[in-house]
């Protein structure tokens, strides 16, 4: 299968037809895919993705809960936008396999990694809107958020708040986060953070972004000992 030809399979699930084809191209494309920092990545897509996604679904979740304060509706806002949130759509989308990386990124496994999926959900996002206007957005938002929308459930709060509030729930002192790690050139590292909570094994994860990884370890902590499910990718 050539390129093209693998494009065009990713553009039949994403449900959507790009006028301008090469602003798919720039949404899967990571830094570390681009030779000497020249050419277009997916940074400015998905800038534009974040605030497309944002409006949508804040626009959702005001005529679904027209009992709602703003706390609420901020906080079920945050659950669903979160990179954890966007991550897991684009694994049930199956993008992980279209993302253009470089070798080292590549061979660390960048398109497994939460912080990548997540940017590139939100750069197709970008990209579709960029495209084609709101309303294919919202469709593509609607289409692939519905069941998380529905949950009546949802987690309303960041790993972090929550670990930090179960810790003190629990009687423990609040969790301590350090970096253990950091790989990788200056314009693209990578940080390793452990989370540690007395009485438990740390936790680990490793992301381009110090803080998304600090909520990812704590994520991991919380699923590990049972107090978040692992929810369905």
């Amino acid at each position: 299968m050539n390129e093209a030809q693998s494009l065009a399979t990713l553009v039949d699930t994403l449900g959507y037809a790009f006028g301008d084809p090469a602003l798919l191209e720039q949404a899967l494309t990571h830094a570390s895919a681009v030779a000497g920092g020249e050419g277009q990545t997916y940074q400015r897509l998905e800038f534009l993705g974040d605030s497309v996604l944002g409006l949508v679904i804040a626009g959702i979740l005001f005529k679904a809960h027209p009992e709602a304060d703003e706390g609420e509706l901020s906080r079920r806002l945050a659950a669903l936008v979160r990179k954890e949130t966007c991550a897991q759509i684009a694994r049930k989308i199956g993008i992980g396999p279209y993302i253009r990386l470089g070798i080292g990124e590549d061979q660390t496994g960048g398109r497994r990694k939460q912080a990548i999926l997540g940017d590139v959900c939100e750069a197709i996002i970008g990209a579709i809107y960029h495209d084609g206007g709101l309303e294919p957005a919202r469709a593509f938002i609607e289409r692939h958020w519905a069941e998380r929308i529905a949950e009546k459930s949802p987690r309303l709060k960041d790993a972090k708040t929550t670990l930090q509030e179960w810790t003190h729930a629990n009687g423990r002192t609040p969790p301590h986060y350090r970096q253990v790690e950091r790989t990788g050139p200056d314009h693209a590292p990578l940080f390793t953070i452990a989370v540690t909570v007395d009485g438990f094994e740390p936790a680990r994860a490793t992301g381009p972004n110090k803080r998304a990884t600090e909520q990812e370890a704590a994520e991991v902590l919380l699923v590990r000992e049972g107090v978040w499910r692992d929810e369905p990718e």
